[in-house]
């Protein structure tokens, strides 16, 4: 029964066209004759382009692994690309520029979006398809500095401009008492940059938000584990949690980067997003897409672990999408 629904969307699916304005559908007509080969019944090329983050990045890695997948299940009718791109707020704003049909970004950051605030002028016409894994705070010191208020005066990579990264950090260091602006050399590089950065000694410290593991940094640890090491940012949660209610506690595992001991940290979840005005059908597939082939997903990164059918219907503020309530059997949408 599953793989004949699963079928019989992508024939639904087959005259959806997919551009700039966001996933309308064309006024082609659709069939709705069950069985068959998915990648017969898509018959024309249909095009999505996934935001995900920097190449060092795990959005990039599981963005790039999904489009893998969505280009597989359908023979190559629907071309899904990966783009690398400055994260959280860069990919919302372009997912409503219409630059981008789907989004990878923090819960956090989504929820600015939907609230018109922070980095966003007025509410954005976002929608979600899921909620994914929980991304992790993770602040990583050259020895010696030893809490965020020793990063007074430091120069600190702070993730990349309208990046989620960028949003945590500043918020964090004001927390700490610290001014982003004035009080430290801020360095709004990627990850490849801040990691490479650390290990010349051009920065002292850096941010990064993500799931376990990041790949740069499961190799700057290997490579300077014992230079390095991560900072508690957890006397900040309560002042964070004022402004956003996505931030929670959580815990770094050793096992990660084959640290000594656990560290506590600051965790936010993630979400994939689509616009208001994208398609149903597609935007159900896509969902169903993400959750049926999760394992290959966590072959590439075991972030991928905390994609589950039961959180995947949690993205509380921001409210499914008819077609991803629908997949994930949210009677009404949420």
């Amino acid at each position: 029964m599953k793989r004949t629904l699963f079928t019989a969307t992508w024939l639904i699916v087959a005259a959806v066209v997919v551009g700039g304005c966001g996933g309308r559908q064309s006024d082609k007509k659709r069939s709705s004759a069950p069985g068959g080969s998915i990648s017969a019944t898509v018959t024309h090329q249909t095009r999505i382009s996934i935001a995900t983050g920097n190449a060092g990045g795990v959005y990039h890695q599981l963005g790039t692994a999904l489009a893998e997948r969505i280009m597989l299940i359908t023979g190559g009718r629907l071309h899904a690309r990966a783009a690398e791109t400055g994260a959280s707020v860069h990919n919302i704003q372009q997912l409503v520029a219409g630059t981008h049909q789907v989004a990878f970004a923090s819960l956090d950051t989504a929820t600015d979006a939907m609230a018109g605030v922070g980095a966003f002028e007025r509410p954005q016409p976002v929608r979600a398809l899921a909620r994914l894994y929980n991304d992790h705070v993770q602040v990583v010191a050259r020895s010696g500095i030893e809490s965020l208020a020793d990063l007074r005066g430091r120069a600190v990579g702070v993730g990349s401009p309208r990046s989620g990264t960028e949003v945590v950090a500043r918020r964090l260091l004001r927390a700490a008492g610290i001014d982003p602006d004035h009080d430290i050399a801020a360095r709004h590089w990627e990850l490849t940059k801040a990691t490479d950065g650390l290990r010349s000694g051009s920065i002292d410290a850096l941010f990064w938000s993500s799931g376990l593991p990041a790949p740069g940094l499961a190799e700057l640890f290997a490579t300077h584990g014992d230079q390095i090491g991560f900072l508690d940012p957890t006397v900040a949660l309560p002042a964070l949690q004022q402004l956003n209610k996505a931030y929670q506690s959580g815990t770094i595992p050793a096992t990660a980067y084959h640290t000594g001991s656990d560290v506590p940290t600051v965790v936010i979840p993630n979400v994939l997003l689509v616009r208001e005005d994208f398609d149903a059908d597609l935007a159900g597939v896509l969902t169903k897409t993400l959750l049926d082939k999760k394992d290959a997903l966590v072959k590439v990164n075991g972030a991928a672990e905390g994609i589950d059918p039961e959180t995947a219907k949690h993205t509380e503020p921001i409210r499914l999408h008819p077609g991803a309530a629908q997949a994930l059997g949210v009677a009404g949408g949420r």
